[in-house]
């Protein structure tokens, strides 16, 4: 059996040198319009733009309400003490009230007269009229009576006082009352003294304070 030659290697082909490649060659008109055709810029970096910070309007403040002031309690004036039941009948009362705003009118008028008539006597001595001596009877008479006058106008207005004060004491329903033991004075005795503080037996003693 014929054994099998091997077969020749082949000589490796020959490499070709390269090829310069010549570039074509460009007209007039062709240099012209690559002149005018504006060259395409190659994009750019975008540089990142720089945040600027938002300056921070102040905010309006809204016009702050006004709270209306609480009020204070109003303080509860003291109740006024309801007038103590009397023990005289209203229509006495009435009448007791009207006769003591008469009496006023007369005492008041009896002082401004007294108090007059003592006045003109010290004009009357003044003027020369009167002589106020030792010796002279009518100067004593004179003097005497002035004093009277004054004395007596001074009662009167003390009268006028006490009726006053009588007065006063209806407003709190206590007219009548004894200042002294807080009993009821006798009707009879403040008919006679309508301005009469106690009863008889606690009377002190005056004229200005029955």
């Amino acid at each position: 059996m014929a054994k099998a030659t091997p077969s020749a290697k082949r000589p490796a082909a020959e490499k070709s040198p390269p090829v310069a490649m010549v570039a074509p060659r460009r007209n007039g008109a062709d240099d012209q319009a690559l002149r005018r055709a504006p060259g395409k810029k190659a994009p750019g970096k975008k540089a990142a733009a720089k945040k600027v910070p938002a300056k921070k309007v102040p905010a309006e403040k809204a016009p702050a309400k006004k709270v209306p002031a609480k009020k204070a309690p109003a303080k509860k004036a003291p109740a006024k003490k309801a007038p103590a039941s009397s023990p005289f009948s209203v229509k006495w009362l009435a009448q007791q009230e009207a006769t003591l705003i008469d009496e006023r009118a007369t005492y008041v008028r009896q002082a401004d007269t007294l108090q007059a008539e003592a006045d003109a006597l010290v004009a009357d001595f003044e003027s020369g009229d009167s002589q106020f001596d030792e010796d002279g009877g009518e100067g004593d008479s004179l003097s005497s009576e002035r004093e009277r006058d004054l004395a007596l106008s001074a009662q009167a207005r003390a009268a006028v006082e006490e009726i006053d004060h009588a007065l006063a004491k209806f407003a709190t329903g206590t007219y009548g009352i004894c200042e002294a033991s807080g009993e009821p004075i006798p009707i009879e005795r403040l008919e006679a003294i309508p301005w009469a503080r106690v009863q008889v037996r606690y009377k002190t003693g005056g004229i200005g304070r029955p």
